[in-house]
């Protein structure tokens, strides 16, 4: 009988955690919108961390400013820091956007961020004129990082960027999409299927091309230079007027609750689309909110995707057991697409506290008629102890698991964030129907790379 059997930790001590901060997530959130800076409210380490964890990901620069907070902010407030970095970020950079982000200590020390964020405005017109100063949006994000993730960071900068920007005027007939912290190659497959069903979308926020962007800067570009892409402003202004918003993750869909709550705009939460069942789900998602048919052009890669489970499923995956780790909604994902393939999820593990997610696994074991070991804001000390009494055939997960994987000799198939360790897996998506066949590549190469080359049938001749 299919269960789920839910492990607690034993100790309130992180061991290799399996999560980071709530900022990351924001300024994730924030470079996704075109020529916007997010502005830390917080000590330089904290913008230094994220610009190492965000470049060694992606193989990108990306520009985040910060209030280098030190000691004395913490008796005298961090005010002045705040007002001074906005101006020098407003003058210096020109910015569509500022997004303010809070850390642990400006949450803790209390700052004013918004009655700070009036007071910079009246400089900055003192400085350059009320309509320079009106054109640079300043957006309060509040990620305490001391509680959460940095999904949940991601999370809360996607709720304030509709929250203090989208605007309601006439309808505009498009759909807006929140990706989750996904990489440029899956919001690149997401747009591949909306333009094959005729769809007009707002991706909030689209860091496809910020995060993977040619050194092009154009003669005509104002300074300073920004990577080209991004969603615009003037886009999320109209993210009020759209038909509809589908969030790719359920457990990151404040966003979307926020545009239906304020502005009436119909919101469908997850599941990302890993897999045929939760593709199969997404494209439902899109016709019930546009009225668009799926196109032959989309069922056909659907047909590609189940012949490719076909051919190789039963061959070489079949009763294979594995352990998938990460964030929440793209843990659940492939936990399902791994049950599709006939593969046995043996175990889940996410760093986030998710009400929702032990509900989600549930269903994936009802489905594929096995017992799932799920752990809930866990970390990977937890999965390490586990595999020494459990082992599995494969690991599913970040490069923070490789350490792990190699001292258990589990072979270790990479997705989600980071991936540092290998190059080039951030431009691949692993959702939708050609997102299902590049990971089932993976998987399968990874099963003939480490179960079958060294006993190949020639060499036993």
């Amino acid at each position: 009988m299919s269960c789920v059997n839910l492990i607690e930790k034993e100790r309130n001590a992180i061991i290799n955690p399996l999560k980071t901060c709530q900022p990351l997530g924001a300024m994730y959130a924030v470079t996704g919108i075109r020529r916007a800076v997010p502005l830390v409210h917080g000590s330089q380490g904290c913008s230094t961390f994220v610009r190492y964890s965000l470049s060694r990901h992606f193989r990108e620069p990306s520009e985040i400013a910060v209030t280098s907070l030190h000691e004395d902010a913490a008796v005298f407030g961090g005010r002045r820091n705040l007002i001074e970095g906005l101006q020098n970020v407003a003058i210096r950079l020109n910015p569509s956007l500022i997004g303010v982000i809070t850390t642990c200590s400006s949450e803790i020390i209390g700052d004013d961020i918004i009655g700070f964020i009036k007071t910079a405005k009246k400089e900055l017109t003192e400085k350059i004129g009320e309509e320079k100063t009106e054109k640079i949006k300043i957006v309060p994000i509040s990620t305490p990082s001391f509680v959460e993730t940095h999904l949940k960071g991601y999370d809360n900068a996607v709720k304030a960027l509709v929250d203090h920007v989208a605007e309601p005027s006439e309808p505009n007939g498009k759909v807006n999409i929140i990706p989750g912290m996904v990489n440029p190659g899956d919001i690149g497959e997401i747009k591949h299927i909306l333009s094959l069903m005729d769809i007009e979308s707002i991706v909030l926020t689209d860091i496809s091309d910020p995060f993977d962007s040619p050194l092009r800067p154009s003669a005509t570009e104002l300074k300073p230079y920004y990577p080209k892409g991004g969603t615009t402003v003037e886009e999320i202004v109209d993210s009020a007027n759209s038909t509809g918003t589908i969030s790719l993750t359920k457990y990151a869909g404040s966003g979307a609750v926020s545009l239906e709550k304020k502005y009436n705009v119909p919101a469908e939460l997850g599941p990302i689309p890993i897999g045929v069942q939760n593709t199969d789900q997404f494209l439902r998602n899109l016709k019930k909110l546009t009225g668009q048919d799926v196109t032959d052009d989309i069922l056909d890669e659907r047909g590609l995707l189940i012949d490719s489970m076909a051919d190789l499923s039963s061959r070489y995956l079949h009763n294979r057991t594995v352990a998938i780790y990460g964030d929440p909604e793209i843990t659940a994902g492939i936990a399902r697409f791994v049950g599709e393939l006939g593969m046995v999820p043996q175990l889940v593990l996410t760093g986030a506290n998710n009400k929702e997610f032990v509900p989600d696994i549930e269903k994936v074991a009802k489905e594929t008629g096995v017992e799932i070991d799920t752990m809930v804001g866990g970390d990977l000390r937890q999965m390490e102890v586990y595999l020494k009494d459990n082992p599995v055939d494969l690991l599913i997960g970040s490069s923070d698991g490789r350490l792990i994987a190699k001292e258990a000799e589990i072979p270790l198939v990479r997705v989600g964030f980071p991936v540092y360790d290998r190059v080039g897996y951030h431009r691949h998506p692993i959702v939708g129907y050609n997102g299902g066949i590049h990971l089932i590549d993976l998987i399968t190469n990874t099963v003939l790379e480490n179960y079958y080359e060294h006993q190949h049938w020639k060499l036993q001749q």
